[in-house]
């Protein structure tokens, strides 16, 4: 079977958590073809040079960004789509309809030649073979906020770094002279994130704050208010793949996830893999059975909760003993996954044939 890769044009200019995963999945889908027993056969599709129905299924990331044409190009030529969406959690049945209703009245304003981000995400959503999705949570948004069935939704996770199972904080501490415990958030700087309430927070119990990330434009004034909470370090950008980021979350007490959005399972799931406790809001969208010594949950707007949490993880358990929880979320285990939805998407489309 002939996999094609895709996603939008622009994705490799940046450097975050979703560059990584597609990486990652395309170099386990192609260490798994290679090998005698499988028929997988993956390349990331240059559209300049090759055209879709060449292949036997499309694997897009990402239901934006001008994706949903990918989706319809390959229905139209009569090619499977598994699809991984990357929705945020954070849609649910009331924003669904509301976006519905706002796409509705903008149809009747242009004749129904301009469409909103949401309708254009929900074709793509309603014109896949089959959607992986990360998590229960973002399954859960899927169908709540876009309206699709259940049935079409494979829930996969992501798999984890290898290099952060085997970290340490030598190299963070060499280069910041940061000997002590810290807590670490990673992500993009801004007031979304709830980095500076987290920084008070931690200053009051006297732990200092690593940020990891970066602020936009329009968050510069955000930055300079966390530069002026005493504890606070920020590291800028890190690269995903790059030992810094590694010995920075190994060397952290505590994880602290962003305040909302995609990027906070996957964050958790590096900080767990680096053996650093997590603490989390309630409406997080990451679980795992068996991590309570290893997960807190707190209201994000309750500092009392969130330095009592914080104190406890402090006495955290060997860094092995967390790092157990995720060592088997492997990116090989991820890749035999997918076969099998590749496989499951290549017989939905032939039983549509007959």
């Amino acid at each position: 079977m002939r996999i094609g890769i895709l996603s939008y044009p622009m994705l490799f200019e940046r450097d975050d958590g979703v560059q990584q995963q597609v990486r990652e999945t395309i170099r386990a889908l192609v260490q798994l073809g290679a090998q005698i027993d499988s028929s997988i056969e993956v390349e990331v599709i240059n559209p300049h040079a090759t055209r879709i129905d060449e292949f036997d299924l499309i694997h897009v990331f990402s239901a934006t960004q001008g994706n949903h044409r990918l989706v319809d190009a390959a229905a139209e030529q009569g090619v499977p789509v598994v699809l991984t969406p990357l929705i945020s959690p954070g849609w649910d049945r009331a924003s669904g309809t509301s976006a519905r209703a706002g796409d509705h009245r903008l149809g009747n304003l242009t004749a129904w030649n301009v469409q909103t981000g949401y309708a254009r995400t929900r074709r793509a959503l309603q014109q896949a073979s089959l959607i992986v999705a990360l998590g229960e949570a973002e399954k859960q948004a899927i169908g709540a906020g876009f309206l699709i069935d259940g049935g079409k939704v494979r829930v996969l996770p992501n798999g984890v770094n290898p290099a952060l199972l085997e970290a340490d904080g030598e190299l963070f501490r060499k280069r910041t002279g940061i000997s002590g415990p810290y807590a670490l958030m990673a992500g993009p700087i801004s007031p979304y994130q709830n980095q500076l309430a987290m920084a008070q927070a931690m200053g009051a119990l006297s732990l200092p704050l690593v940020l990891v990330g970066e602020a936009g434009e329009r968050d510069q004034d955000y930055l300079r208010q966390l530069r002026a909470v005493r504890g606070v370090t920020c590291l800028g950008a890190l690269r995903q793949d790059g030992p810094m980021l590694a010995s920075t979350y190994a060397g952290a007490s505590v994880f602290l996830p962003p305040g909302e959005g995609q990027g906070a399972p996957l964050a958790v799931l590096d900080a767990l893999a680096a053996g650093t406790p997590v603490l989390m809001a309630h409406d997080t969208p990451f679980s795992l059975g068996g991590g309570d010594f290893a997960l807190v949950r707190v209201d994000w707007n309750d500092t009392d909760a969130q330095q009592r949490a914080v104190l406890r993880l402090l006495v955290s358990p060997p860094r092995e003993q967390v790092r157990a929880l995720v060592r088997s979320c492997t990116w090989e285990r991820v890749a035999r996954q997918l076969a099998a939805c590749y496989a499951d998407a290549g017989a939905l489309r032939q039983a549509a044939l007959v």
